[in-house]
């Protein structure tokens, strides 16, 4: 069964191709470039801020938990949702891999899909759907969402929505596509900085003579000042046939803050996506200071919303008795970890605070749990910054 249900998805090289040019139709920006999901990944900036994100997102691990009636949770590793989401969706795509692929389908598609196959009631494996070719409907007597999918043989195949995991962006909007002038304003400057150097990073100019040149004569000299001063050829000697001038055009205001405009843009993609600068290797304003509160701000105002989204979207698989019990939560600690000496002291005020058991320390920092770590040390009035403690006064010689 799962091998006929793979097969809808494969196909001949060349009919995948042209289903793939289909869904990436995209749409002519101010700037005169075409802007599709995959073409606005050629621009830099834009790359990596959907890298930085999915990246991210699929380095944190995913638990589901059961809670438990006195409030506490534990992990639900009986549960067979629980290994296809922290391990191995299926047989040939692992866990961080299947994380990153709808998360950077979400944010160049505004939506990021994969099909729950069921064996009876038991969730056997995930599998990515291909971004852009599920249609997303409502059915009319029940209001209910209904996922209609293009298959690359042609086919369709309709979907409940229980059996999707639907990951969303806001209200459906790429954020891509929200940001496609500025990514191509951005990609229109990257072509005219190539085709700059491509002259030998000076401006075009024009062959003058007094004498008219006749149309075949015109083309030849273009032609051969081309090949001979352009690109590589760049910076040799021109030599000029008997009344031909060269007179080459000057820089405009425009091409004098190109660096600008382009920097400009940089920051301009990493406010659609909510990426920090310096995450997409922008320097230009970052101090040491503020470079921290940064990346913390990244995993406040742009990580932490992706993970609600994730939870609530894996919360469908569930059954409705199943969601009173159980529920899918992400790590992040491993993002929040600081410097190892700001991170034990944390750690020896929360066992002080009776917070957190030693043992539960040890399995957080990967260490092997020690005898009487599972009980909270008397408490002690001691500071816990050795720093602060009083060193013993010397006694006095008689």
């Amino acid at each position: 069964m799962f091998g006929k249900l793979r097969a809808l998805f494969s196909g001949e090289r060349k009919s995948v191709d042209a289903w793939s040019a289909l869904v990436d139709a995209g749409s002519r920006t101010a700037a005169g470039i075409m802007v599709s999901p995959d073409r606005a990944l050629r621009c830099v900036p834009a790359y990596a801020a959907v890298r930085v994100i999915a990246e991210t997102m699929g380095t944190l691990p995913i638990h589901l938990y059961e809670r438990k009636a006195d409030g506490s949770k534990s992990r639900a590793d009986k549960h067979p949702l629980y290994k296809l989401l922290h391990d191995r969706p299926n047989g040939w795509t692992s866990a961080a891999e299947f994380v990153m692929g709808l998360q950077k389908d979400a944010l160049t598609h505004g939506a990021g899909l994969a099909y729950a196959n069921r064996s009876g009631d038991r969730i056997v494996e995930l599998i990515r759907l291909p971004a852009g070719s599920t249609a997303i409907e409502t059915d009319r007597d029940t209001l209910e969402p209904v996922y209609k999918t293009t298959l690359k043989n042609g086919g369709t195949r309709t979907y409940r929505w229980q059996d999707v995991l639907h990951v969303p962006a806001l209200d459906g909007m790429a954020p891509i596509k929200q940001a496609s002038e500025a990514i191509g304003l951005c990609m229109a400057m990257e072509s005219h900085a190539a085709n700059l150097f491509g002259r030998g990073a000076r401006p075009s100019g024009v062959l003058k003579s007094a004498k008219k040149i006749a149309d075949d004569v015109g083309a030849r000299l273009k032609a051969s000042w081309q090949g001979a001063h352009s690109g590589g050829s760049s910076g040799g000697t021109a030599i000029l046939e008997d009344g031909i001038e060269f007179e080459a055009l000057t820089f405009n205001s425009v091409d004098l803050q190109f660096q600008e405009l382009r920097a400009f843009q940089v920051t301009e993609i990493a406010r659609a996506l909510r990426v920090p600068p310096t995450l997409l290797q922008d320097f230009g304003r970052a101090t040491w200071g503020n470079a921290t509160e940064m990346s913390q701000n990244f995993l406040t105002f742009t990580v932490m919303p992706w993970t609600k989204l994730w939870q609530g979207a894996i919360s469908r698989l569930l059954t409705v008795e199943e969601q009173a019990t159980y529920f899918a939560e992400f790590l992040v600690d491993d993002l929040v970890k600081a410097d190892i000496a700001a991170r034990f002291t944390a750690y020896a005020q929360a066992v002080q605070s009776r917070i957190i058991l030693p043992n539960e320390i040890r399995a957080m920092e990967n260490r092997a749990p020690i005898e009487g770590g599972d009980e909270f040390p008397p408490a002690t009035s001691a500071p816990i910054d050795p720093a602060q403690q009083q060193r013993p006064k010397p006694r006095a010689v008689a």
